[in-house]
């Protein structure tokens, strides 16, 4: 797997990732962006948001859109923008699962750990994408 930079205006580069279309894709996504968000002296208490909202999101492209396609990690003013894309056409719902569910929690903890989060058709598919405040290990408190 190989990563890709490109730049948005106003930003650091988004880093682009082909996505594995099998049970290992939420594995390679999470430790891509953990090595993006050191490579971009991120840390703190929001780095393992970021994991977890990761693994969740590529987990459901891969059970819920047809294929994973690829991750995208943007980070411009405080704020690390994630974006998954598949080749799905469904959208996303926020699901209030049952106590004794043992799934249907991902959205939820993408909601609940995020700023925001949201998902847009694509030519392709769509992406379900989640933004997080994360600052920088060198930012004073």
């Amino acid at each position: 797997m190989t990563m890709s930079r490109t730049r948005s205006e106003g930003s650091l580069p988004v880093v682009s990732l082909p996505l594995p279309v099998d049970v290992t894709a939420p594995a390679v996504a999470r430790q891509a962006v953990r090595t993006t968000m050191a490579g971009l002296g991120l840390d703190g208490p929001a780095v393992d948001d970021v994991l977890l909202a990761t693994s969740e999101m590529v987990t459901n492209a891969f059970e819920h859109g047809d294929k994973p396609d690829r991750l995208e990690v943007e980070y411009a003013d405080d704020r690390l923008t994630l974006r998954v894309f598949d080749s799905g056409s469904g959208r996303p719902k926020l699901k209030e699962p049952s106590p004794m569910a043992a799934r249907s929690r991902g959205l939820q903890l993408v909601h609940a750990l995020s700023e925001d989060w949201g998902h847009e058709l694509c030519p392709g598919g769509k992406y379900v994408w989640a933004v997080f405040r994360v600052d920088r290990a060198d930012t004073p408190a």
